[in-house]
């Protein structure tokens, strides 16, 4: 009998340990297969995680963020220890103690199923195991990730240590929002820093990765505020806090800066504006989307933000200015639906969804509540109503003249239901008292249909300090200082000149301005000046001063448009300019950045200088990996340098013209803004620039520079189509250079330009070209600065023409037909008679001008 139950016995055990030997073998074998081929777990130990590039101003403040997954990474070290203890609480109360996977745990999660018969499932992954799963494992559910996930779980605790995996958990989980890892959460729901957070703050972040999509800390408030709760009492009963901490921390209410509890981060940020967009543009090219969305760059910015201000304002100014002047009114082309005016609430929140520029300075978008006899009652975004509500006046629509559907436009305004309708989406602005500032009315605005871009940058070193792409960017973002491709005009003028005076040219070379025709493959080329008519030999100098069409073409012709090409192509102006006579007038396409750059050499004496939105940029170790400034300081290594002495800086940068050359045609751009068609420029230090009107005013330019900063603007349609017949640039672009170089001056000074070595002032007289003595004064007597051993014969002046026949020497006499002549006083008192140039007749205006 005893025998028996031994036996019975013997083989049960027998069978028992047969089948643990063949479970064994099974998940040995199982592990076996699923472990081959797995991800390499060792990578993690040098992982860098996706984080947020960010862009700071010269001063160092934070103006911008990209990322597309929002995170700041933070090391171990840094993260204060009530995060990680309410993190450890809340999904692995035992990370500290298993080998990467929690057996005891994963039993209970079992028996808790089965109890509730599958509707009570809870997960049972360690930390350990969630960061193998997020970083080299899918998120699907099945028996085999989870296997996969135990293995390399496993091997992971053997490669890292446990502050290293709680370092990569806590900076790549996903809690919501947008918000990747601890600290750009923390920054999305509280606007704190870690270690600004408080017990029920942390345990409200921990409570996120149960379910971050659901747990919204407005529409599921009370899910999340359980999960919070929970959240404390395990940190309660696992030792990190003390009961009391725990009961007060659980009765707060749930706060955040999506219940408006917070001032959200984003909104302490300046808005987005072209500046920081074209950096982005710029550096995503040159490292790359994923290094510059994800590589955790900080970024220093030239931009001066005072000098931004400014830019954008001047810019705006002049562009309201227009579109005002023409009078006609467009609106937003918004409109919300009866549905959504039903009351206050219906139509703030339908008004709050609306794609309005809220961008602009003052302006805020409204709807039409109601309309009246004479005017209209509107209901302003973010302004309460009070009891005699906000009106427009039917003073302020009289201005304009509505748009209808087929295009053409209605009578002016009497009232405002002349414009406007109920439903109406509007911008409007607040009218102020100029003298106390105190509140006058509510008064309608439009985004312009015109455009336009401004750019202004540091002559010296390229460092644009200021650029706007359009009047708004949240109601455009291309932008037209960089993007716009536009015909420059006279603005490239210069450049003509320029290969002149490096090639036998002085500013008195006599040129012809009269008629040319050209035969060209499209049929007759009759080009003309700006007003039509044509003036006889006339100094080079007058030719850039007045803007001359035909002296242009003439010296183009006469030095080779493929001349012409090379130095535009050598400043930068182009890439490649085909070389056909009518470029030499700015008729082939360029961008305002790259016009900008070019006089910015004008101004420098002639060197080359790259033009740079970004002084630095340093990698997510705070490496500088981008450094703009690439001169040498030779003696910065010296521990002390003598007294009175500098670091000596080797200015290593390249020479694209003449220092004489630079001199003379920055001389003559001078006298653009003195006597010619730039002559509105009125500010304090000298000035030289150069204005651009295309064919029809489809486009208007100015360009202009100090002796340390260059600025221009641009005005046209981004589809092209004239401006108006007294559109130029000396009338729209010139203001907007005026209103930003005056703050400009006040912060950056200026002097007089520097005259560099290598020539002799002469005295002409600037209207006919003639040598004066040395002593003679008068409107007409200009110093001209000639490079040594390129004095003309005075007497016999090489007239040029540039087409054949029409170079000639002439004696120097008044033309038969010349009917003036120009008196001057020398400084003895003695008067001279200089005769005027002769006058051809006139054609009909049109060209390039």
């Amino acid at each position: 009998m005893l025998r028996g139950i031994l036996s019975f016995f013997g083989g049960i055990f027998s069978w028992v340990v047969t089948a643990a030997v063949f479970a064994a073998l099974t998940i040995g074998g199982i592990f076996w297969i699923y472990s081959r081929d797995l991800p390499s777990h060792e990578a993690l130990a040098q992982y860098t995680p996706k984080t947020i590039s960010r862009i700071y101003s010269g001063e160092g403040r934070l103006i911008d963020e990209f990322a597309e997954e929002r995170r700041l990474f933070v090391p171990i070290e840094d993260v204060p220890d009530l995060v990680k203890q309410a993190f450890v609480s809340a999904e692995d109360k035992n990370f500290y103690n298993h080998p990467g996977y929690d057996a005891r745990g994963m039993i209970s999660a079992l028996v808790q199923a089965v109890q509730s018969r599958g509707e009570n499932v809870r997960g049972a992954s360690t930390i350990t195991q969630q960061v193998m799963k997020n970083f080299l494992l899918s998120s699907d559910r099945s028996v085999e990730r989870k296997v996969k996930e135990l293995i390399l779980a496993t091997r992971l605790e053997q490669t890292l240590t446990k502050d290293q995996i709680l370092e990569l958990y806590l900076n790549e989980i996903f809690l919501g929002q947008n918000s990747f890892g601890v600290t750009a959460a923390a920054q999305t729901y509280f606007n704190k820093t870690l270690s600004e957070l408080t017990p029920h703050e942390a345990a409200t972040l921990a409570a996120m990765p149960q379910a971050p999509g659901r747990y919204h800390p407005v529409r599921a408030k009370e899910r999340v505020t359980e999960r919070r709760n929970y959240v404390l009492r395990e940190m309660w009963q696992n030792g990190y806090i003390d009961q009391a901490t725990y009961e007060a921390e659980a009765k707060l209410p749930l706060r955040s800066v999506q219940n408006g509890d917070f001032v959200a981060f984003q909104e302490q940020l300046p808005p987005r504006d072209y500046f920081t967009d074209e950096i982005r543009r710029q550096l995503s090219r040159e490292f790359g989307q994923d290094e510059f969305f994800g590589g955790g760059l900080a970024i220093r910015a030239t931009v001066e933000p005072e000098m931004q201000g400014a830019a954008s304002n001047a810019l705006r100014e002049a562009l309201e200015r227009y579109d005002r002047s023409r009078g006609v009114w467009h609106g937003t082309e918004v409109s919300l639906t009866p549905e959504q005016m039903v009351d206050e609430v219906a139509w703030r929140g339908a008004l709050f969804e609306t794609q309005m520029p809220r961008d602009i300075p003052g302006w805020m978008p409204a709807v039409v509540l109601e309309l009246g006899n004479n005017d209209a009652r509107i209901g302003i975004e973010g302004i309460e109503e009070d009891d005699d509500g906000h009106w427009i006046p039917a003073n302020d629509v009289q201005w304009a003249r509505p748009r209808r559907e087929d295009g053409s436009l209605g009578p002016r305004a009497n009232v405002a239901s002349d414009l406007l309708s109920v439903g109406d989406v509007v911008m409007v602005r607040a009218m102020t008292s100029d003298s106390d500032g105190s509140f006058i009315r509510w008064t309608l605005r439009q985004v312009p249909e015109v455009q336009g871009g401004f750019m202004a940058m540091d002559v010296n070193t390229g460092r644009v300090i200021a650029m706007q792409g359009g009047f708004s960017y949240q109601s455009s973002v291309f932008n037209r200082a960089t993007q716009a491709m536009r015909q420059p005009g006279s603005s490239f003028k210069p450049f003509v000149y320029a290969a002149a005076l490096d090639n036998n040219y002085t500013p008195a070379t006599i040129v012809v301005d009269e008629a040319i025709r050209v035969n060209t493959p499209q049929g007759l080329w009759t080009p003309k000046n700006a007003g039509g008519s044509f003036y006889g030999p006339t100094p080079l100098r007058t030719g850039i001063e007045q803007s001359r069409n035909l002296m242009t073409i003439r010296v183009a012709q006469d030095i080779g448009m493929d001349r012409v090409a090379d130095y535009a192509e050598r400043f930068g102006v182009y890439d490649h300019l085909d070389p056909f006579l009518a470029n030499s007038l700015g008729a082939q396409e360029t961008t305002l950045f790259k016009m900008v750059a070019a006089y910015a050499m004008f101004a420098n004496g002639g060197e080359r200088v790259e033009p740079t939105l970004v002084d630095r940029v340093q990698d997510r170790r705070g490496r500088t990996i981008y450094r703009h400034d690439k001169r040498v300081c030779e003696t910065c290594g010296q521990q002390a340098l003598p007294a009175g002495q500098g670091p000596i800086i080797d200015n290593n940068r390249e020479r694209v013209m003449d220092a004489v050359t630079a001199f003379q045609l920055t001389s003559m751009m001078q006298g653009v803004v003195q006597r010619g068609s730039g002559k509105g420029v009125n500010l304090p230090v000298p000035i030289a620039g150069k204005t651009g009107t295309t064919n029809d005013a489809k486009d208007v330019w100015f360009v202009g520079f100090s002796s340390n900063i260059v600025a221009g603007c641009y005005l046209g349609y981004d589809q092209p189509r004239t401006l108006g017949s007294d559109a130029y640039g000396g009338t729209l672009c010139v203001p907007v250079f005026n209103a930003f170089m005056r703050e400009a001056v006040q912060k950056y000074g200026g002097t007089d330009f520097r005259v560099p070595p290598g020539g002799h002032w002469v005295k002409i007289n600037r209207v006919t070209g003639q040598r004066l003595p040395d002593d003679a004064s008068g409107p007409d007597v200009i110093s001209e600065y000639f490079r040594d051993g390129t004095d003309p014969d005075w007497l016999s002046p090489l007239i040029v023409g540039g087409f054949g026949d029409d170079t000639t020497t002439l004696p120097w006499e008044a033309s038969a037909s010349s009917n003036a002549a120009t008196a001057i006083t020398t400084s003895t008192g003695q008067q001279k008679v200089i005769p005027k140039k002769a006058d051809f007749g006139t054609l009909s205006s049109g060209g390039l001008y």
